[in-house]
């Protein structure tokens, strides 16, 4: 858990995900997102051993230091990285599984107060962009990506990407992409589609045609398309006309 492999493999992980670093030791000295998962590391050991006190008063300690809130009871797999991470907060009973990327202001909340299972679960490589809050014990499925400020309150599919509130799924997994591919704050760099402006332009198509069916039949036009049968007002009935 603390050996030096381990740690090799986080610097490694931060330097391959963030263009900005310059060195090994710069991200080693000024990275609050690696400090927070080292403090986690610590205080999660002591929660383990029962010392929930202890665990706690490390976790404060590293809040306080990286303005990075992780529970020592949440589950960190391997690779972990929080970019910039300031306000970002992982509840208990969250887990998050190898190769999860949070940018700031990312939740991680629980919506129940049983003491339950109540924080969600990111599987491998999901990515969940700056001021996203996923609630509640949902899954987010391997791969995933949700967009800044998406609010998550049901399990997402693997591979697809979530944007809005609440989170709509815009984008599935390309075929043939690779599925280590990395998307900064879980955008991909092409055109995603706007659920409701979707549902805008459908809505407006239809009141178009229904526009144009009207005119044709206030000018009498005998050759107007009537609605179709199963779309027409079914005839009250001999019991309902006499009641």
């Amino acid at each position: 858990m603390f050996g030096l492999d381990r740690l090799k493999e986080d610097i490694d992980a931060i330097a391959e995900r963030d263009p900005a670093s310059r060195s090994r030791l710069e991200i080693v000295l000024c990275y609050p997102g690696l400090h927070a998962v080292l403090f986690h590391r610590l205080a999660h050991a002591a929660w383990r051993a029962r010392l929930r006190l202890i665990g706690r008063l490390i976790s404060h300690v590293g809040r306080v230091l990286t303005g990075i809130e992780i529970h020592p009871g949440a589950r960190l797999g391997r690779r972990v990285f929080i970019d910039h991470g300031m306000g970002c907060v992982i509840g208990e009973t969250a887990e998050l599984g190898d190769d999860v990327t949070l940018y700031h202001g990312v939740t991680l909340g629980g919506v129940s107060l049983a003491r339950e299972k109540r924080h969600p679960t990111l599987e491998n490589g999901v990515i969940v962009g700056s001021g996203a809050q996923v609630l509640g014990p949902v899954t987010v499925g391997e791969n995933a990506r949700i967009g800044a400020n998406a609010v998550v309150l049901k399990d997402v599919p693997a591979g697809v990407t979530m944007v809005g509130i609440p989170a709509k799924q815009v984008l599935p997994r390309q075929v043939g992409a690779p599925a280590t591919a990395f998307h900064a704050y879980g955008t991909p760099r092409t055109d995603i589609p706007d659920p409701t402006a979707k549902a805008l332009d459908a809505l407006s198509g239809e009141i178009a045609a229904l526009r144009t069916r009207l005119e044709a039949l206030e000018s009498g036009d005998d050759e107007a398309e009537a609605p179709p049968a199963e779309d027409r007002p079914e005839a009250p009935s001999a019991e309902s006309r006499s009641s």
